[in-house]
């Protein structure tokens, strides 16, 4: 499209964001930019009209002596005038009245008094840019407002301080918090109209109001099947390994446990692939919150029965075996087996909480997302495609920091571990935590064993519903990375992307972000290598996060089936145990209501779906047909996972793409 002089108008429509604080009252001015022309400055101004309100849309028409066919960027500015001056602008539309085209400028930021902004149309690599000076220049500022920190020692490096732009919405911020607001209502009435202590397994239950509703877990008692599908379905589905060999610290015979193998051999069923193991060592000398609470460190043995059915045949509750470390087993006085898979979820849910949700998503991809904001300028293509996933992450870490991780917060009080058990075993995680192996799905299942369809065959819900979504990521992000490196000496010669490969892998200790296992180790030289790494980050901002997530009321709200808190010592040998034993071992209702805040809180989704992007800096006519691709494979996946729930004897519903948000925003 050529570009000539001659008068024109534009129509110009601008949308404030939502943010608390986002409207302006400033005078807002703007030049447009094409190929070696661009307009005068023109004031953005509806008579009789307050323009730029919060979250409003507002349209302008501006006329020029310059027609500019093809609007490549535009540059923007407001003054300091008017009571309300603070402006959060999302996205600006340019339209040419002459050919009646479109241009889209994504924003997402807050335009500060009397400084320039420059907005591009174009997608392009940093070496293709006309506009390379203004470029760096911005990348400069940004890199100011984002600096890396590790803000707790050992732990994963995460923003210093959460800039302006990362804060969430106003309307996200009201929703989360009269949630919370009613559902500690409704706990405080609950408080004063009951003691603290239980009456009976039915009394367990009076605390499921209407406000909080009926954990899924809490329908089952003692159930050994539904403890396996704890493991396969649930929000730590990723432990289980096919046991090939039993450890010689687990103090588990052949003879033991023969009653369960409906008579089959051990090596008949270790060599049919139906023996499996978790083996929670990491928990070893893991600090609690106090003296008198126990933090358990267990080996557990589940055999895969022929009604497809996974269930615990085994529980060693302490590492080294010995005559005060007894294996449980189903054969064992009822609720001496039941306190003891009790002591043993214990361990599996601050595992959980510490490492596959805390660590593994919110934290460790943290610290990706402020690499990426510093290296990639905003026309760069892969900031484009991964910003969406990054959505207000930083700002509920920073809500965490003050709220959930902190001494005496809500982790603190109400987990054995405590804040100092949660941050040993993360800090323990570091040391060996791979994106391409553990962040990987495919290699994480294969590393365990587990990743043949023909290994748990119809019960591995998790497995195999997550392996649509990991697919459907990594064709979305090959399509898109070729369209911007055809070549491998594309990908070389972007020195952007090869910045934040290199401060990824770059040790925390010298400002890193000290991520292990980018592939490459962050020097990208082919395309593969760059798939791969964007497919991790996308996959566990999203579906990866809404497995570890979502689930947390429906497991952590029963306490027989999944206690984050434990009173007491675990069994130490088989005699058998009361009812009433148990009662008082689980937490008490103080302790069960404010973990129900918590988890009911954090499993609501408050965001857009997986593909539905809230920011949409993707705007090339290519990379948007891209995009749309990806939404019709979700649209896909979605129909496959509801007609596979049909025939499941349990459905599972949580990696339903459309219960999937884009990104860690809970």
């Amino acid at each position: 499209m050529g570009s000539g002089i001659s008068k024109a108008s534009y129509n110009i429509t601008v949308k404030t964001g939502d943010q608390k604080g986002s409207g302006t009252d400033a005078n807002v001015y703007i030049i447009l930019h094409g190929k070696g022309l661009q307009t005068k400055e023109c004031t953005l101004d509806n008579f009789f009209k307050n323009d730029f309100e919060r979250g409003e849309i507002d349209k302008f028409s501006i006329d020029s002596e310059v027609n500019i066919s093809e609007v490549q960027r535009i540059e923007l500015r407001r003054d300091n005038c008017g009571l309300y001056s603070n402006w959060y602008l999302d996205w600006i539309e340019v339209t040419n009245k002459k050919n009646s085209i479109t241009f889209v400028f994504p924003a997402m930021k807050w335009i500060k008094a009397n400084g320039r902004y420059f907005f591009n149309h174009d997608t392009c690599l940093p070496q293709d840019d006309l506009f390379l000076e203004t470029r760096k220049l911005e990348l400069r500022a940004i890199q100011a407002e984002y600096q890396l920190q590790v803000q707790i020692p050992g732990l994963p490096a995460q923003v210093k301080k959460l800039p302006e732009d990362e804060k969430f919405s106003f309307h996200y911020k009201v929703n989360f918090a009269l949630e919370g607001i009613k559902l500690k209502a409704e706990s405080f009435k609950l408080m004063m109209t009951n003691q603290n202590k239980w009456e009976d397994v039915e009394d367990v239950k009076t605390v499921y109001t209407k406000a909080f509703g009926v954990p899924e877990s809490s329908e089952y008692f003692n159930d050994d099947a539904q403890f396996g599908r704890q493991r396969l379905s649930s929000l730590n589905s990723l432990l289980i390994e096919l046991c090939t060999t039993i450890p010689q610290n687990f103090g588990v015979t052949e003879d033991m446990i023969k009653p369960f193998l409906e008579g089959k051999t051990m090596k008949q069923v270790m060599d049919g692939k139906k023996l499996f193991i978790i083996n929670l060592s990491i928990l070893e000398d893991c600090p609690t919150k106090r003296e008198d609470l126990v933090m358990t460190c267990p080996l557990i043995l589940f055999y895969f029965n022929d009604s497809k059915h996974l269930m615990p045949i085994a529980i060693q509750l302490f590492q080294q075996k010995g005559p005060r470390n007894p294996v449980f087993l189903p054969s064992d006085p009822k609720y001496t087996w039941m306190l003891a898979k009790m002591w043993y979820s214990l361990a599996d849910s601050t595992y959980h909480q510490s490492l596959t949700h805390l660590n593994y998503t919110h934290l460790m991809m943290e610290g990706i997302s402020v690499a990426t904001k510093r290296n990639l300028a905003l026309q760069h293509p892969i900031l484009k495609l991964l910003d969406p996933h990054f959505l207000y992450l930083m700002a509920i870490n920073s809500l965490a920091l003050v709220a959930l991780i902190n001494p005496d917060g809500i982790i603190d009080k109400n987990s054995n571990a405590g804040i100092k058990g949660h941050f040993h075993i993360m800090r323990k995680s570091m040391s060996f935590w791979k994106l391409d192996l553990h962040g990987t799905l495919p290699e994480d299942l294969k590393n365990r064993g587990v990743f043949d369809q023909s290994v748990l065959t119809g019960a591995y819900h998790m497995r195999d519903d997550a392996l649509l979504l990991y697919d459907a990521i990594k064709t979305y992000v090959e399509k898109y990375v070729l369209l911007y490196y055809s070549t491998d000496s594309s990908l070389t010669a972007d020195y952007e992307l090869q910045s934040w490969g290199a401060e990824l892998v770059k040790s925390r200790d010298d400002g890193g972000v000290g991520i292990l296992g980018v592939p490459g180790n962050g020097n990208f030289k082919t395309t593969n290598q760059l798939v791969l790494t964007l497919t991790a980050i996308i996959y566990t901002c999203s579906a990866g996060h809404a497995a570890a997530n979502f689930q947390q009321y429906d497991e952590y709200g029963a306490p027989f089936n999944y206690p984050y808190y434990l009173s007491g010592v675990p069994p130490k040998d088989k005699s058998p145990v009361t009812i009433a034993t148990i009662l008082k071992t689980i937490p008490n209702r103080d302790v069960l209501l404010q973990m129900m805040i918590v988890t009911k809180v954090l499993s609501e989704k408050a965001t857009k779906s997986l593909g539905d992007f809230e920011k949409q800096f993707i705007v090339d006519p290519k990379a948007v047909k891209v995009v749309e691709e990806f939404r019709q494979t979700l649209r896909q996946v979605g129909k496959t996972i509801e007609s596979r729930n049909k025939k499941r004897e349990y459905p599972y519903d949580w990696l339903l793409p459309k219960a999937i948000p884009n990104a860690i925003s809970i």
